[in-house]
């Protein structure tokens, strides 16, 4: 009788041992290559990730026919002072996944208009002489700027392509700045700590408009505005690091571990020296998991509690008791 692996020809035994008990195989490892494959790379790339974060990280990208295959921290960054936490590794998983999102077949490549204004434009480009008449045709009708307006929020966008994107921004821009003054254009260019070219040539456009060119403070939800708004500079100063020569912090619209990644641990590690700290949070984010007080304000009441604070401040040190420290920090 034959055996079951001399029935079937491509199961045909390579090497029986001698007492025919056992018998080995060779071959049928070619899907091994995939795995193998799924590591190889063509170069390294130093980067980092800048879409709407200023963490900066040093990142090493894995390239491949040109694509990214993967990512992984660098850990060349200069070391510290003896009392210090080490900076590295920095980074963080959406770092780490951030080529899946370069990829992404739902990341947006083109430009989009809302349909209603879409449809609104382009039927007025085809009767109108220029663009600005175009867009004058729609905003000082009430019913078709009724309409678009109503329409916001409610998504609808369709795609578009930049020449017809650009004209009608350039148009709104010249109608804006004839009918109501040139100051009443407000933009937003890219932060600096992103991309300073970027940065520049939106503020130098804003500029010679004359317009007005809003902080990306106006903007962003977790970086507060105390810090320009009193000293003149830019939140970034201190560093993340300075936090570990503090004694007391409090987290209040900055979620540390999530929006700060690679540097939330210094917030952590600063604890092991006594360090307190207070999260300001309407609900138990990550960062009130690193406090040792949670101050879970009513949401929308956080202006009041920030006004109560400064109220009591400005009383009790710089009215009521005036105190030479408070007065020397201020000036």
């Amino acid at each position: 009788m034959k055996s079951i692996f001399q029935k079937y020809k491509y199961m045909t035994p390579k090497e029986t041992s001698a007492n025919g008990h056992a018998q080995t195989f060779e071959g049928g490892r070619e899907w091994e290559d995939m795995y193998r494959d799924r590591w190889s790379y063509d170069k390294v790339v130093r980067s980092t990730h800048g879409v709407n974060c200023t963490g900066s990280c040093s990142w090493n990208v894995f390239v491949k026919n040109g694509i990214v295959t993967w990512e992984n921290q660098n850990h060349d960054y200069p070391e510290t002072s003896p009392d210090m936490p080490d900076f590295e590794p920095r980074g963080c998983p959406r770092g780490a996944s951030f080529s899946w999102y370069m990829y992404s077949p739902l990341r947006v490549k083109y430009p989009y208009v809302r349909g209603e204004l879409a449809n609104l434009w382009r039927e007025a480009r085809k009767t109108a002489p220029n663009a600005l008449a175009a867009w004058k045709s729609i905003v000082e009708d009430p019913d078709k700027a009724k309409s678009y307006k109503e329409a916001r929020g409610m998504g609808g966008f369709v795609r578009s392509n930049w020449e017809e994107a650009s004209e009608i921004v350039a148009a709104s821009m010249l109608y804006t700045a004839q009918t109501y003054g040139p100051d009443r254009n407000f933009g937003f260019s890219p932060i600096p700590a992103m991309s300073m070219l970027s940065y520049a040539a939106g503020a130098r456009f804003m500029n010679l408009m004359g317009g007005a060119c809003l902080s990306f403070y106006d903007w962003y939800a977790d970086l507060p505005p105390a810090s320009p708004q009193v000293w003149g500079d830019q939140t970034d100063v201190p560093e993340s690091s300075d936090w570990y020569n503090s004694g007391y912090i409090i987290t209040w619209g900055s979620n540390v571990p999530q929006t700060r990644t690679p540097d939330a641990h210094f917030l952590t590690e600063v604890r092991y020296k006594g360090t307190k700290v207070v999260s300001v949070s309407p609900d138990y984010a990550e960062s009130t998991t690193a406090a040792d007080t949670w101050l879970n304000a009513r949401a929308g009441s956080d202006a009041a509690l920030a006004m109560a604070m400064g109220h009591v401040i400005l009383k009790d040190y710089y009215i009521d008791n005036p105190t030479p420290m408070f007065l020397d920090y201020a000036k």
